[in-house]
């Protein structure tokens, strides 16, 4: 029965997920989840970030939901461009928290390697969660990667960067994007079965 059960994977952004963060709180709360640990979360490469994600992939014994945040969105997005079936099939969803635009102007240049912007759709449901006043990215720029992705959108106003610096710890309302995104995956189920 075990191997049946959900993993949630969780991937963060730009210089980790600190313990107050709230994708730190959700792997302490959520049955059954990790996190990709980055070699190098200040100098991120693009193709590192890429591969330390496909080890854990294939590394996880059954189905996996995703949640990431920032940079950890862009990264899942070029993993995803480029992985084998049978790994993308390991994946049931992923929610995309506040992602990184790393082609705006002033992107610090350390985000600067994972440009070009992944624009093909994810293979999995997948919700994008934006805010109207986040300075990693435009309302109008996460809602043009939420198409580009085949993402469902929700635009929250005036959250900022959904991290610890907007004030985003244990965002507990945040679970109600996970659960929205586990009923479009069962959504998703029945129309194959």
């Amino acid at each position: 029965m075990r191997r049946h059960a959900i993993h949630y994977l969780i991937l963060p952004g730009w210089q980790g997920s600190p313990a107050e963060h709230w994708q730190s709180h959700w792997q302490r709360s959520l049955p059954d989840a990790s996190r990709v640990e980055q070699a190098d979360w200040l100098n991120p490469q693009r193709d590192a970030w890429i591969a330390r994600l496909e080890r854990h992939i294939a590394a996880a014994p059954g189905r996996l939901i995703l949640v990431a945040h920032s940079l950890g969105c862009i990264t899942l997005a070029h993993w995803a461009a480029q992985a084998t079936p049978a790994l993308l099939a390991k994946v049931q969803g992923a929610l995309l928290v506040a992602p990184a635009d790393v082609e705006r102007p002033g992107c610090p240049e350390a985000l600067q390697n994972f440009a070009p912007m992944p624009r093909s759709l994810l293979p999995f449901p997948s919700l994008l969660v934006g805010s109207d006043n986040d300075p990693a990215a435009s309302a109008p720029r996460a809602m043009q990667m939420a198409h580009q992705w085949g993402a469902e959108a929700v635009l929250l106003s005036g959250v900022g960067h959904i991290n610890v610096k907007s004030g985003h710890c244990q965002w507990e309302q945040g679970f109600a994007y996970l659960y929205r995104l586990q009923g479009l995956i069962e959504q998703q189920a029945r129309r194959r079965a």
